[in-house]
This record gives structure tokens, C-alpha cells and sequence, in this order.
């Protein structure tokens, strides 16, 4: 489910919020690495400079060390990075303002304020239960600081299916492809495009199945002379060619009328 939010400078942004599993798989990855961190720096500073403080200079120093991790690391890897950490990174997901911009310092530090407490504090149970109530799936600091985690990876873009093929191009010039379900050109065109990877016996069936649930919305009926898949590759090609041209036509008229609103004389 995506999210439609318009910027302040009039954009329109569709958003996907991140499932909690993603979140959680995230945040685990995360915290491995800080855990990690944490036990190589303290070896370290075992090696070092800890034996030779007393007890109480070596906890302040451990101290330190753990709020450094849990706290400091954490905001600046977000705000660097404008909301991203190892684990977004590796799910492709991002923590972003509700508008849809980038987060600034003020947002990862209540994200990591309110984090120590249900993310660390609570073993994630606060957030879980947060995320579960919410219908985006906020947690909590998410709600305060106005941001939200969402996919930031795109899905390929499919190649465009070919025009309409000769044996249709008669028909297509007069058919009547208007009334066609949009759920239905998405099932067809979903089958043209995976058509060749389906074994043959069903590969027919499909096709007659379909043929048989457009025929009603288009007319005249297929050519004699047309294969199955060539009507129905016909029917949703053309279907595709008339509205980029109704489209092109919107176009042309909304610049005209701009031309036409520039052109007026102001006093």
C-alpha cells in the first residue's frame, strides 16, 4: 500500500511504508553491527589504556563508550546519511519526513532518543506494538518526530509490449476498445508478457480464456486472420496508442491555453 503526499512545492510523491519486518530484519542488522563495534572498540581499549585506570575512571570510560554507540553513532550515521543506516541500506528502505524530504538532525535525535527506550530498553516490544496500531506502521519516535520508514527501491520498469501487429491494423482503425476493464488489460498484458514461459497447453488455454472475457468489450470482433494472442495483443495496444493520444491532445490544449493566458494584455 502506498502513501500519496504532495510536497510544498506542489510535487506529488507516492510513498511505501516499509513493512515492520523489513524494519525489524533492519534493525537487527544494525544492532549486530553496533554490538560488534562496541566489543571491538572496548578490546581495544582493554589493550590499552583500561588496565591502567582505577575501577571507577574504567566504568565512566565503558559508560561513555556504551552511550557513544547506542546514541551518538546512531545519529550521526542518519543525519549523514539522510536517514539511512547499514540495515536500510541493505533493505532499501529509508526513514524520510511525512511531506517526504530528507531528515534533518532534530528527527534522528528523537528517533534515537525515544529508540534507546523501545528499541533497547523494551527489546522492541513498544515498537512492535506501535508499528502494529499504526496504519503506516510508525513506531513511536516516528509519530513524535514526524517521519517514516519507507522502500526506497523502485521496481524495474518492464519493457513496453510491441504496437499492434499487421494482421490487426485493419481492425484496429475502427475498433471500439473504449469499454475494456482496466483489471482486465492488466491481466492480458501480464499474460503477454510471460506468455513464453508458460507451457504450451496452457499457454493456449489462457489465451482462450481471455479472448473469450474481451470479446464482449471490443467490437468489431477478431479477424479471421488474426492468432489469438495477436487480438489480444491488437486490443491492448491500440487500447495503449489511444490514450497516449488522448493524453498528447490534453497536452497541446493546456499549453495553448498557457500561450493564450500569456499573451493577454495586463494593465
Amino acid at each position: 500500500m502506498s502513501t500519496t503526499v504532495v510536497t510544498g512545492e506542489a510535487v506529488v510523491l507516492q510513498l511505501r511504508p516499509a513493512s515492520f519486518v523489513i524494519r525489524a530484519a533492519g534493525a537487527l542488522i544494525d544492532g549486530i553491527a553496533l554490538v560488534l563495534v562496541f566489543l571491538g572498540v572496548l578490546w581495544v581499549l582493554g589493550q590499552t589504556i583500561l588496565e591502567e585506570l582505577d575501577p571507577a575512571a574504567a566504568q565512566a570510560t565503558v559508560l561513555t563508550l556504551v552511550v557513544g554507540l547506542v546514541a551518538g553513532v546512531p545519529l550521526a550515521v542518519e543525519t549523514l546519511s539522510r536517514g539511512r543506516s547499514l540495515g536500510k541500506l541493505v533493505f532499501g528502505v529509508r526513514v524520510v519526513r511525512d511531506d517526504g524530504g530528507a531528515i534533518r538532525l532534530r528527527h534522528a535525535l528523537v528517533r534515537v532518543l525515544l529508540g534507546i527506550f523501545e528499541l533497547w530498553m523494551s527489546f522492541g516490544s513498544v515498537a512492535l506494538i506501535a508499528s502494529m496500531l499504526n496504519e503506516r506502521g510508525k513506531r513511536l519516535a516516528d509519530m513524535v518526530a514526524g517521519t517514516q520508514v519507507v522502500i526506497e527501491r523502485q521496481q524495474k520498469v518492464p519493457p513496453p509490449l510491441p504496437g499492434v501487429p499487421e494482421s490487426m491494423r485493419s481492425w484496429a482503425e475502427v475498433a471500439d476498445v473504449g469499454r475494456l476493464p482496466d483489471a482486465l488489460v492488466a491481466s492480458v498484458t501480464q499474460y503477454l508478457r510471460h506468455a513464453r514461459s508458460v507451457p504450451p497447453t496452457v499457454r493456449v488455454q489462457t489465451a482462450r480464456r481471455l479472448t473469450a472475457q474481451v470479446a464482449p468489450f471490443v467490437a468489431p470482433g477478431p479477424p479471421a486472420a488474426a492468432t489469438l494472442e495477436d487480438f489480444l495483443l491488437g486490443v491492448v495496444a491500440e487500447r495503449r496508442n489511444r490514450d497516449y493520444r488522448m493524453l498528447d491532445r490534453r497536452r497541446q490544449r493546456s499549453e495553448a491555453s498557457a500561450e493564450r493566458l500569456h499573451a493577454l494584455p495586463f494593465s
